[in-house]
This record gives C-alpha cells, sequence and structure tokens, in this order.
C-alpha cells in the first residue's frame, strides 16, 4: 500500500496472530458447553432438534463476535454491536426456554456476558452488559425456580468472569495503546534527527557554497591582472571545499566539537578576502558548550548574509560571557534594511530559541545591519573564569 511504512505489515500480522491465538483459547473455554450438549445427545431435552441448532449457532456466533475486537477485524461497529443484540436474545431464549432442563441452560449468560465485555470499547457499556447479564441470570433462574444456591453460583460465576474480561480487554487496550504511542514516539525521534540533520547540512553547505561563490569572483578578476594571487584564491577554494567535506562528514556521524574559534577565524578570513575590514572583540568566560554550539551556526549565517547581500567595507564582531549569559553581535556598515526571512534565517532563529536564547536581526545605528544573539545563563550555563 502506498504511503505504509515498512513495519507496518509485520506488526499487523504479529497482532493478527495474537488475536487468532485468543480466538483459538476462546474455542477452548466452550467446554461449559458440554453438559448442555450432552443432554441433548442423551435426549434429555425436549424439541431437541431446536435446542441443538440454537447451541450451535450460538456457539458459532460468540467465537464470531469474540474474533472481531480480539483479532481486530474489519467489521463496523454497528453490525458488530447487532451481533451482540443478537447473541443476548438468543442466550437469553435458550436459557430461559431449558432453564429448568438438566445440566443448567443459564449458564449461556456467562458466554453472552464475556462477548459484550471483550466487544465493547466503552467502560460504561462494558459495566452496564456484564450488570444486565448477571441480572438475567437471577430473573430466569427465580423464574424458573431453580434452588437459591445455583442461582447465586451462576450469577457470581457471570459477575466475575465478565468483570474479569473487562479487565482483561481493558489492560489488552491499554498496553496496545502504549504499543502504538512507542511506534509514534519512535516515529517523531526519527524526524527531528532529520530535521536536524537537515538544518546543519543546510547552514554548512549554504556558507560554504556562499564562500566559494566569493572567491569565484575575486578569481575571475585577478586571473587577467595578477595570476599569482589568483592561484592563491583558487588554492583558498580548495582548502575551503576539504574544510567543508570534513564538516559534513562530522555532522553525518553525529560528531559535533567546539568550534566557534574555528568557526571565527574562518570568518575573519573570508571577510578580509574580499576587502572587508574585520575587527573581533572578545571579553568576559570561555564559552560553554552551549553556547559555543549555537553561536557558532549563528556567527557562519551572520557572515554568509554579509558577503552576499551588505555591500560592507567594515564588519564588527562581539561575543561576551558572563554569569547572566552569553552575547553575540555581528555588526556591518552595509546598505542595512530588514532581510528577508529566508530558510537560513529561520532556521537559525528555531536553534537559538531551542537553546533557551533569542535572536535579533535589524537595522544598526547609523547604517549596516546589527545581528544579535543571547543566552541567559540558564541555557548558556554559568561558566567559571
Amino acid at each position: 500500500m502506498a504511503g505504509a511504512t515498512p513495519a507496518a505489515g509485520p506488526v499487523e500480522r504479529s497482532r493478527r496472530r495474537r488475536g487468532l491465538l485468543l480466538v483459538a483459547a476462546h474455542t477452548l473455554w466452550l467446554w461449559l458447553l458440554l453438559p448442555p450438549a450432552a443432554a441433548i445427545t442423551r435426549g434429555q431435552i425436549d424439541h431437541a432438534p431446536t435446542a441443538t441448532v440454537g447451541l450451535v449457532v450460538f456457539a458459532l456466533l460468540y467465537l464470531a463476535l469474540v474474533a472481531v475486537p480480539v483479532a481486530e477485524l474489519p467489521v463496523r461497529p454497528a453490525l458488530h454491536h447487532g451481533g451482540l443484540v443478537l447473541l443476548a436474545l438468543l442466550g437469553v431464549g435458550l436459557a430461559a426456554a431449558y432453564a429448568g432442563a438438566p445440566e443448567g441452560w443459564p449458564v449461556l449468560l456467562m458466554y453472552v456476558c464475556t462477548a459484550g465485555a471483550v466487544g465493547l470499547v466503552r467502560v460504561g457499556w462494558g459495566f452496564g452488559w456484564v450488570g444486565g447479564s448477571t441480572a438475567a441470570v437471577l430473573v430466569i433462574g427465580v423464574a424458573h425456580r431453580l434452588p437459591a444456591d445455583d442461582i447465586a453460583q451462576l450469577a457470581l460465576i457471570t459477575l466475575l468472569a465478565g468483570a474479569m474480561t473487562l479487565a482483561f480487554a481493558r489492560v489488552a487496550r491499554l498496553v496496545e495503546e502504549l504499543r502504538r504511542t512507542q511506534r509514534e514516539l519512535a516515529r517523531t525521534v526519527v524526524e527531528r534527527e532529520r530535521l536536524r540533520f537537515a538544518k546543519d547540512l543546510h547552514d554548512l553547505l549554504g556558507h560554504t557554497l556562499s564562500l566559494v561563490v566569493v572567491k569565484a569572483e575575486v578569481v575571475r578578476r585577478l586571473v587577467p591582472t595578477d595570476p599569482g594571487r589568483a592561484a592563491g584564491e583558487a588554492a583558498d577554494i580548495e582548502r575551503i571545499g576539504r574544510t567543508a567535506l570534513a564538516e559534513v562528514r562530522e555532522a553525518v556521524t553525529g560528531y559535533r566539537e567546539q568550534s566557534f574559534g574555528r568557526e571565527l577565524e574562518n570568518a575573519r578570513i573570508a571577510l578580509a578576502d574580499v576587502g572587508i575590514v574585520v575587527t573581533v572583540r572578545e571579553c568576559g568566560h570561555p564559552l560553554d558548550v552551549a553556547a559555543d554550539d549555537a553561536f557558532r551556526w549563528v556567527l557562519r549565517e551572520g557572515v554568509t548574509n554579509v558577503l552576499r547581500h551588505s555591500r560592507a567595507s567594515r564588519c564588527d564582531i562581539e561575543v561576551s560571557a558572563d554569569v547572566d549569559g552569553s552575547v553575540l553581535t555581528v555588526r556591518d556598515d552595509g546598505v542595512g534594511g530588514r532581510p528577508e526571512p529566508g530558510n537560513g534565517l529561520r532556521g537559525l532563529t528555531e536553534r537559538v530559541e531551542q537553546a533557551g536564547g533569542t535572536l535579533h536581526v535589524g537595522p544598526a545605528r547609523g547604517r549596516g545591519l546589527l545581528l544579535t544573539a543571547r543566552l541567559p545563563a540558564r541555557a548558556a550555563g554559568r561558566v567559571s573564569p
């Protein structure tokens, strides 16, 4: 079936197998119908053909109604409920007709009780069905003037059978619900990991490809006038490509090192290569793991935006950390304005918010653009100097 997960088939087949085994167990449970059947064969029952047909139909209908919820057969609820009503009418009719006969035909109401307890999903309906079946045993027993001990015994057996079946059915449904929840949680974890991996690759490759494009433009301009410097820039493109390949391999293997310092050095080189004056200011405590990882991506995206869109001549990068939290700012003197919320900026905002911080991007004082990322102490952690 299109759209089905590969594990859906085996899970479904396993559930059906368990259901069929439980139906087989219910077949063995029909041994209590052997005494009434033996009474028919011994000629102790009036209208034996009618009793035989009624007993056979009752047993088959009972198994079919039990199989629907236990094996999760695709039967409409209205049809299943109609079958329960038919079973109840047949059971009450046979029990009332032959209650005075040997071998205690009112035992059929116990099967009526358990079939409803298994098949009715709502707990209130199940208790009502069990109570009604027990009441029917009492009424039929009193109407046929059965011994009080027999009536009490049959009523108690019916009540206990229904209560235990209700409890078993409830536990089975809860177990199945827990299994579905576990499968859903497993799918959610996989989807989140895929999303995280996609974001990492977008941030890695988006920055790297932008840098390669900028470097390639520099090489194209320098080839006619300064071939030696053009060759140096081409070597930088090769280095950037190799670095990006290593970072992608790290992302694929799930390995992530604290690399804000390396990212800061790459930003200096990339900006300086295109003629942008870079100033870097670091103060306060060293960044912890959470701030180091988050600020790495903020700096990468901020520098990418400066290279792509700012047309700036200067870029100031400042990072500070103290007991109140960590702050990273990237300011340029370019065209300014408010950038469009593309995938890079949106993914970056989500990443910072997941770390418990905030990200603000807007016009800087005077001219240019200001990007500010903040991580509070509860998210960034307190790092002693």
